[in-house]
């Protein structure tokens, strides 16, 4: 299979009661407010709430390019190996990006955009995912069937953890600290508790599970089923499917937009953006951007959304 990022949302670690404040509704209809050409692939995107710099990976090359947030161009390229998925910590706005030929991940400096660091983790590392409170890394290894739990303050992998089969999207809950897990082959979800990095729960979901994100204002995880053209919802609160989603064809990457508690899902197949309202959890806009998005990612300042693309070589800005 074609190896692509989804980008999900980051979380913290123990467990609390849910307060669910209400999303709001869209100001206005969301629309392409430009398009910034790469010349290379684009595939997973993020954004650092520290700098507000925008990243996308690309395999082609092996190289992470480094977005202004404020004039949308890039103002820098960092060599790495073979880049598969990206994640910014909030904490010390440190990037994080799974290298998938070599096992390893490399840490970014969001100040110098140098690589900090190459830590080892598993077989075919795919997706990473940044715990903001602690600052724990997560990092699914695809080929081994674990995620590789590593420490943002020594850099060291502190623990391996058996999951499903081909782990691939990973995001934490920044409501329960709970971890979710896509198993792509096995058409589950994982659930790892932040506090005592164990597993505690296997969920069904769709077919060919791939991307995740959890809503900060519900604790709601959304997932991204690749073959059903379907997102699954969890309810944080009981860690059951409460919704299934019919969306594009082949829906891979899923943020949440924090200010609306909206839903962005990239549809590889149909070259378009789903918006779902999470107060229906109903599709409300169908967004045509590039060619094979891919990655997606909300840019915290401006409420902008970014989808990166791998069929044509563009990063399609979003009004949020």
């Amino acid at each position: 299979m074609t190896y692509h990022h989804s980008s999900g949302a980051t979380g913290t670690s123990g467990s609390m009661t849910l307060d669910r404040a209400e999303p709001t509704a869209l100001a206005a209809a969301p629309m392409v407010t430009a398009t910034i050409s790469m010349g290379s692939e684009s595939d997973a995107v993020a954004v650092n709430p520290v700098t507000g710099d925008v990243y996308v990976t690309s395999q082609l090359d092996n190289t992470v390019s480094v977005i202004s947030g404020q004039t949308h161009t890039v103002r820098a390229t960092i060599g790495v190996d073979n880049p598969q998925g990206l994640a910014v910590s909030p904490l010390t706005g440190d990037v994080y990006v799974t290298n998938i030929s070599d096992g390893t991940v490399s840490v970014i400096s969001g100040q110098t955009s140098e690589v900090t660091a190459t830590i080892d983790v598993g077989g075919l590392p795919i997706s990473v995912a940044v715990n903001p409170l602690t600052g724990d890394v997560y990092v699914t290894n695809f080929s081994d069937g674990t995620v590789s739990v590593i420490s943002g303050q020594t850099s060291a992998v502190t623990a391996t953890l058996p999951v499903g089969t081909s782990p691939y999207g990973v995001a934490a809950n920044p409501l329960t600290g709970d971890v979710y897990v896509t198993n792509f082959s096995d058409g589950t979800v994982s659930v790892i508790s932040g506090q005592t990095s164990t597993v505690t729960a296997t969920l069904p979901v769709g077919t060919s599970p791939y991307g995740v994100a959890a809503n900060p204002l519900t604790g709601d995880v959304y997932v991204t089923n690749f073959s059903d053209g379907t997102v699954s919802v969890i309810s944080a609160l009981t860690n059951t499917v409460v919704a299934t989603i019919p969306v594009g064809s082949g829906p891979v990457g899923v943020a949440v937009h924090p200010p609306t508690g909206a839903v962005y899902v990239t549809n590889l197949k149909d070259g378009t953006v789903s918006v779902i309202s999470a107060l229906t959890s109903t599709v409300i806009a169908t967004i045509p951007v590039g060619t094979g998005p891919v990655g997606v990612a909300v840019h915290p300042p401006t409420g902008a959304v970014y989808t990166a693309h791998v069929g044509d070589h563009t990063v399609s800005v979003i009004s949020g």
